[in-house]
């Protein structure tokens, strides 16, 4: 056993200095995620698709019930819930189930009726900042097409119509980069992961060292984990810098738990580890190797919600995310970073990531000790 880690250290050790020795893999290794960190800090936007809400309507009057008949006919709006406390608020908001809570007020219609300002709250998950500062601007365009037309129904001409009053939770101010920065500590981590993973492998097989180490005392499954541990410790090294960038340049205010954020990470990369040995064990050279990597880049960033609401794309696709490792990266991040969430909040996402770091790695270590008999 001694022996054994003795040699993974050293394995480990010899994949450090080939993936540091030259200053130009330096340069891709630290340089990249700090440029996209401000790139997507500065230049990322949302368009609106579908917006799941919650409705809480105090007053049950006619006029609420055709405020919200307009907001269900839009087209834009979804509306999954209907609430009957405020205290479901929390629940509803903090699972992601919505986007928004619709609250209206219990005298709606009849300060309407008087000519005085009914008021209409809107809860927004600060979270996707873009998409709630868009869907709150679409709400109180309806609720001024809803006041005009009630002017119209009611002999009004004066009247004070909707004031709508939003907030947003855990993103005040509804910048985007509070979304876009915690997402890339996933997304960036994993594109380096993969990479540097799948192609450790390659890289030994074209400068013909691989049939070298064969005949070397190390067992298949030493150097599978001498392979593994290298990639996985640049990755939180980027993790750490990217996490750096967006506390110190951006000072988005971190709400969780450190350790909590790096056991997530950890498990994270776990997964991607295992798909980039799958992925080295079937390349033949670093050309395959990076080819077969952005094949499966695309696809797992398209499906982990960065760039879209999962909610929003095809039911089949939304099944294919449960098996994408970065959409609970990207999950796991947003409820520690803007959350503070704890280890029970974050239990389903972290037992995806062992499912699938559990397939993934005994798979790749089966095919890669059939590829060395």
């Amino acid at each position: 056993m001694r022996e054994s880690f003795f040699r993974i250290i050293a394995l480990i050790r010899k994949e450090l200095l080939a993936m540091f020795k030259d200053p130009k893999s330096r340069f891709v290794l630290v340089l990249p995620p700090i440029l996209q960190c401000l790139i997507f800090g500065y230049a990322a936007s949302y368009d609106l698709n579908n917006v799941p809400y919650a409705l809480l309507d105090h007053d049950h009057s006619a006029a609420s019930v055709e405020l919200v008949a307009k907001l269900d006919g839009s087209g834009i709006f979804s509306r999954v819930a209907t609430l009957q406390r405020t205290a479901d608020i929390n629940e509803y908001i903090n699972d992601a189930r919505v986007l928004l809570v619709v609250v209206i007020d219990e005298d709606f219609e009849r300060r309407l009726m008087a000519g005085m300002p009914a008021k209409l709250q809107v809860i927004a998950d600060g979270r996707n900042s873009n998409t709630a500062g868009t869907a709150q601007s679409y709400i109180s365009t309806i609720a001024t097409d809803f006041t005009t037309q009630w002017r119209a129904q009611n002999g009004q001409e004066t009247s004070s119509g909707v004031k709508v009053t939003t907030r947003a939770w855990y993103n005040p101010s509804l910048e985007t980069r509070w979304y876009m920065i915690p997402s890339l500590i996933g997304t960036i981590t994993m594109m380096m992961t993969l990479m540097l993973t799948a192609m450790s492998v390659a890289r030994e097989r074209e400068a013909g060292t691989f049939d070298q180490l064969l005949v070397t005392p190390f067992r298949p499954s030493e150097i599978m984990v001498g392979k593994a541990l290298p990639s996985m410790l640049v990755g939180l090294s980027q993790a750490t810098t990217i996490l750096l960038v967006a506390q110190l340049w951006f000072q988005i205010p971190f709400a969780g738990s450190y350790f909590i954020l790096y056991l997530g990470l950890v498990l994270f990369l776990a997964a991607a580890v295992g798909i980039g040995l799958f992925i080295s064990s079937l390349a033949g050279n670093m050309q395959q190797a990076m080819i077969y990597s952005f094949i499966l880049l695309m696809p797992f960033m398209l499906l982990s919600g960065l760039t879209a609401p999962i909610g929003n794309m095809p039911e089949i696709l939304q099944y294919l995310t449960l098996i994408n490792p970065l959409r609970y990266a990207i999950s796991i991040t947003h409820q520690v970073y803007l959350e503070g969430a704890g280890l029970s909040q974050l239990l389903p996402e972290m037992l995806a990531l062992v499912a699938i770091a559990a397939v993934t790695l005994p798979f790749s270590a089966w095919l890669f000790r059939n590829r060395l008999t």
